[in-house]
């Protein structure tokens, strides 16, 4: 997919009216369950699985990051349900919660940094952060710069405003919104636009944004025909907006979720090893199913998984 799988998020978007500010609200947080998905929706707040030291899999973990007792971690906010901010300013979300899991399976305290999305990996490489907690796709390309720790599998999901149908296969001549550096804008959009052209039809306007909240409410408020985003992403947006938005065609291009680590890292393993045992113990799945993720669970993490 190369779903924008976070390739996404630069600078964030600081709202500039009072129109877009009460829209975000209306999308964003509108619950405290802290229970599995029911038919109200998903979780719109953390609940931490209660994950205990695991001293075989803490020991695997490298000794700078084990004597600091910290697991530094760089993450890009908004992109809920992965990784936002609850009403009280605390960063809470899918990915938020699995990682608080497996930092204390290795014997260790996640601390989260933010940062813009196109820095993450960047400073994972010079060794200012540990890992990246953005939901980066694992992609061939940037297993170049660092390893990755498959945690998910995500696709990619448009969505529309009710009554105003668009085909994400043909959607020539429309106004797209996509968060800026993600995969949807910088592989997908694009090679749909040109197949458009190619055909001697209107391009698609891509409309970029800083932050997905604001390619959201741009469809919204009529700034925009569809959004383009990760396939929980999306759906929760969808879930979020009272009847605002619903799902424009179907989930594609499904891709890897991972975790990057400096190259050759053994903190690689000892990530694996933490989420192995989440998995074994059923808090993976707790911690999914609040969210309303399940459908994106994998069986084992790997390395590096990408296929493309």
């Amino acid at each position: 997919m190369l779903s924008g799988c976070q390739d996404r998020r630069g600078v964030q978007l600081w709202w500039r009216t009072a129109g877009v500010i009460a829209v975000a609200g209306a999308l964003a947080l509108t619950g405290c369950s802290s229970k599995s998905e029911t038919s109200s929706g998903p979780s719109t707040s953390t609940t931490a699985a209660k994950a205990e030291k695991v001293d075989e899999i803490a020991a695997s973990v490298p000794d700078d990051i084990k004597k600091s007792g910290k697991l530094i971690v760089g993450v890009n906010i908004p992109y809920a349900p992965n990784e936002f901010k609850d009403p009280s300013g605390k960063i809470v979300g899918f990915d938020v919660d699995l990682m608080n899991a497996v930092a204390s399976t290795m014997g260790l305290t996640a601390e989260y940094r933010e940062s813009d999305f196109a820095k993450i990996i960047p400073s994972i490489q010079q060794g200012t952060y540990n890992v990246g907690m953005s939901s980066f796709t694992d992609t061939k390309e940037r297993q170049q710069s660092v390893d990755f720790v498959d945690y998910f599998n995500a696709g990619i999901l448009w969505a529309q405003r009710p009554g105003s149908p668009i085909d994400p296969a043909n959607a020539c001549g429309k106004k797209v919104a996509v968060q800026a550096t993600t995969t949807e804008e910088t592989d997908e959009l694009p090679a749909k636009s040109k197949a458009c052209t190619d055909a001697g039809k209107p391009a698609i306007e891509i409309l970029k944004f800083d932050g997905q909240d604001a390619a959201t409410n741009a469809v919204v408020l009529g700034q925009a025909d569809a959004m383009s985003a990760d396939s929980p992403v999306t759906a929760y947006a969808i879930k979020q907006s009272n009847g605002k938005l619903e799902a424009a065609g179907e989930i594609s291009d499904a891709a890897p979720y991972g975790w990057p680590v400096a190259k050759g890292s053994p903190l690689a393993q000892s990530l694996q090893k933490a989420l192995e045992h989440l998995i074994e113990t059923g808090d993976y799945k707790t911690i999914a199913s609040n969210w309303g993720v399940e459908a994106g669970m994998i069986d084992k993490p790997v390395i590096n998984g990408a296929t493309s």
